[in-house]
């Protein structure tokens, strides 16, 4: 392919210009000259991966965005968020005429939702069939007990509303809907004050951390690690010394390490991973603590993030090799770093990586696959460039995530 079929350099210029940045002020920030710049952008050179890598931090979009035929500020996903489960959350569902369950009952309940969500292949789907109802069941009961005001029960509940506000949390990020899932975010955060819970306040901060991580802004980027590390030095100060406690501190420097390596910060990002997010997985070893899978696996993921972000591919696919995430309980944890590892192989051009790790992510989290920005921008960019040898398997692929 010629340097003029290339669409990089107009769609390095479209969000550029998007964000009203001059060349003088993107060059230098990504340590190349201005006519260099301008070069790239008018189709003459075709930058190294390493400058591309750069460009897409500093622009704020995937590499895979800079190689697409059309710019857009949004890629084509399935938004895929239940209307019952929305309802549910908004009232809009009959009231429930029946008894009012128990908080162990509901916390059964809530607890196995947790597991379909970290567990399945297929959790969208299954999930769908269980929220709606729980919904209404926890709320039904955080309503019939709200008068009894410090009572042992009225805790017991708060928490599982908490927990469940959590598990809402994840699934409106995942559906596309950043409105519902930062408003149930807060949801959890009151709960959890309701219940005199200092973790799972602090888990709560870390799931709005995690909404405001979701944003294009680097505003919101910068807050969710300064909320993240309010939270993280408040449970140190409030909280009585635990793995739990320490497990949700380890999460919430996490935040923070994501947020310093979105705003380039490398640095920052790799000395927090190393000073305060690993100590914490050493204490308190693998885990599940408040459905955080924060551990040592977790921090050594989180590594390859910060790598991946800065354009360190080669860094990235090495320290990969030392970790396996089939220790992880979160099969989307699992998910979130294959795909990584495939966006490192992208910046390489190693195409035929790509396929493989796309193959095995269908396997592991087909439904996941299908909703993920990132990858379908990859499948659609392995369709223009593959090799002859393996057309066959990317057509079947795209056709699979129904992007024809």
């Amino acid at each position: 392919m010629s340097t003029l079929q290339l669409p990089i350099g107009r769609n390095v210029r479209y969000y550029r210009r998007r964000d009203g940045r001059t060349v003088a002020a993107v060059a230098g920030l990504c340590g190349i000259t201005e006519r260099y710049l301008e070069m790239i952008e008018a189709g003459t050179k075709v930058p190294s991966t390493e400058v591309l890598a750069r460009l897409a931090a500093e622009l704020g979009v995937p590499v895979a965005g800079l190689f697409a035929e059309a710019p857009a500020d949004e890629p084509a996903v399935p938004v895929s968020t239940e209307p019952a489960i929305a309802r549910a959350l908004m009232g809009y569902a009959p009231p429930s005429g029946g008894a009012v369950l128990s908080p162990a009952q509901l916390g059964k309940r809530v607890e196995a939702a947790w597991r379909i969500w970290q567990s399945s292949k297929n959790r969208f789907t299954e999930i769908t069939e269980v929220l709606p109802a729980l919904i209404k069941d926890v709320e039904h009961a955080v309503r019939a007990h709200r008068g009894e005001g410090e009572s042992a029960v009225r805790r017991e509940v708060m928490r599982v509303a908490a927990d469940l506000y959590g598990l809402l949390r994840s699934y409106f990020r995942r559906t596309g809907r950043l409105d519902l899932s930062l408003m149930v975010a807060d949801r959890a955060i009151r709960a959890a004050e309701d219940a005199d819970d200092p973790v799972r306040i602090a888990v709560g901060t870390w799931n709005v951390g995690h909404v405001l991580l979701s944003h294009a802004d680097p505003g919101a980027v910068e807050e969710a690690k300064d909320i993240a590390l309010q939270a993280a030095d408040k449970l140190r100060r409030e909280a009585p010394a635990s793995v739990d406690a320490a497990a949700v501190q380890g999460a919430l420097e996490l935040v923070a390490v994501v947020s310093d390596a979105r705003r380039r910060r490398w640095t920052d990002a790799r000395h927090r991973l190393t000073e305060r997010a690993a100590p914490l997985a050493e204490q308190v070893g693998e885990g599940n603590v408040a459905w955080t899978v924060f551990g040592p696996t977790n921090v050594a993921l989180h590594a390859i993030s910060v790598e991946m972000l800065a354009g360190d591919a080669a860094e990235g696919l090495r320290l990969a090799d030392q970790v396996d995430p089939r220790q992880l309980a979160s099969r989307e944890r699992q998910f979130t770093h294959r795909l990584e590892v495939a966006s490192c192989h992208a910046l390489r051009r190693d195409d035929a990586a790509v396929l493989v790790h796309l193959l095995d992510l269908e396997i592991l989290a087909p439904e996941d696959l299908a909703r993920s920005p990132l990858a379908r921008d990859m499948v659609l960019q392995l369709q223009q460039r593959i090799r002859p040898v393996f057309r066959r398997q990317v057509s079947s692929l795209v056709e699979r995530l129904q992007l024809v």
